[in-house]
């Protein structure tokens, strides 16, 4: 990490709402490599990330991975907080930093003193694009709120992350993922169906609010290119959260009808969920009569095919407390191989509950890794 200003040099919702700059400033892309076929597509898109944690830096990151230049400023001294979150470490960098800040650059700058706050400006005039996670305002105190870089670059697309955005009696407060997904209503619905709240096991609000993030500043970038003009970003956890409640939020507003915690099972579809085996879980789903047919010929039980209690699944939702202790028993019956091996080819959605080695070691992960390489 390079640092600079006034430091000495050291190596170390709706999700999003967008608002149009007025000023028109014809910015296109810039040129890339002559070799077409090898340029990524944000080749010549340069980044300004001004943000910490994990939203921020995640949407940036993708952004990076496509091709941008990120330039990633950090305070003077300590960096961004996420270095010191461990162990585990890899040297003397977090795992955790280094999982959501690579293809970056990085510099240091106090801006807080006048001279950092220069700085800042001059990376934002020649920069695409301004991602910022501050509480609002503050940014504004100090000289470099979204009306004071667009008067040096209309075209900047600049997009602020908060905890829950920019007006309303909340605004003003710090944005963490687990409160955020409490008060949102995630941490409600996840859980044992008799059991507590449970955050889930990443941080899935953060982790939405920057893909809404890097969805929105992507559009922005191409209305830039059509318009010509800058334009303002505005998202926060809260927002990205409650728009992912999706199907559980349109049951409670259209019928009122209130969400509760089903463990790994669907408020919606049964069977959806997972099932103890000899030595793990397997998880299975039948979205259709049809899959729940097939389910029943390779369980060897075919007397619940034409049970007059399980024929729909609004039936089988409706009987969910006698049919899952059937299919259960069942599952324990085999291991989890075993019925990887006669789940083979069925068209049924299924699969083990994999731990982190069991992740890694699949290969269709490896597959899926290296397809990834070639975009």
């Amino acid at each position: 990490m390079l640092a600079v200003g006034v430091v000495s040099r050291r190596c170390w919702r709706r999700s999003c709402v967008w608002r149009m700059s007025s000023s028109r400033c014809p910015r296109r892309f810039r040129s890339g490599s002559p070799d077409t076929d090898n340029v990524k597509p944000l080749h010549g898109v340069k980044i300004l990330d001004l943000t910490r944690i994990l939203a921020g830096p995640f949407a940036t990151m993708n952004l990076g991975d496509l091709g941008a230049e990120v330039i990633k400023v950090e305070k003077p001294g300590a960096g961004d907080d996420t270095r010191t979150w461990g162990p585990p470490f890899v040297g003397s960098e977090s795992t955790y930093f280094l999982s959501i800040n690579r293809n970056k650059k990085s510099i240091a700058v106090n801006i807080k003193d006048p001279k950092g706050v220069q700085i800042i400006k001059e990376l934002a005039a020649v920069c695409d694009v301004l991602v910022e996670n501050f509480v609002p305002g503050k940014l504004l105190e100090m000289g470099l709120g979204y009306k004071d870089i667009s008067a040096i670059a209309p075209h900047i697309v600049y997009c602020s992350i908060t905890g829950y955005g920019q007006t309303g009696p909340m605004s003003h407060r710090a944005g963490y993922d687990s409160v955020a997904s409490a008060i949102s209503g995630l941490m409600h619905i996840t859980g044992p169906e008799d059991g507590d709240p449970v955050r889930p096991g990443v941080a899935m609000t953060d982790l939405a609010t920057g893909l809404y993030s890097y969805g929105a500043i992507m559009a922005g970038l191409l209305q830039r290119y059509k318009t010509g003009r800058g334009l303002y970003i505005d998202c926060n956890l809260l927002s990205s959260q409650v728009a992912c409640l999706t199907q559980v939020g349109a049951n409670y507003l259209t019928g009122g009808k209130e969400a509760k915690r089903w463990g790994t099972a669907h408020g919606s579809i049964v069977p959806y969920q997972a099932f103890r085996t000899k030595d793990g879980y397997f998880v299975v789903g039948a979205g259709n009569d049809q899959q729940f047919g097939t389910v029943c010929k390779i369980l060897n039980l075919p007397a619940l095919i034409t049970d007059s209690r399980y024929k729909t699944n609004h039936l089988r939702v409706q009987n969910r407390k006698e049919l899952i202790p059937v299919l259960s028993a069942r599952f324990a019956e085999e291991t989890t191989s075993t019925w990887l091996h006669l789940f083979e080819d069925s068209g049924i959605p299924y699969g083990p509950i994999n731990s982190m080695r069991e992740v890694f070691a699949e290969p269709q992960v490896s597959s899926a890794n290296h397809t990834a390489d070639t975009i």
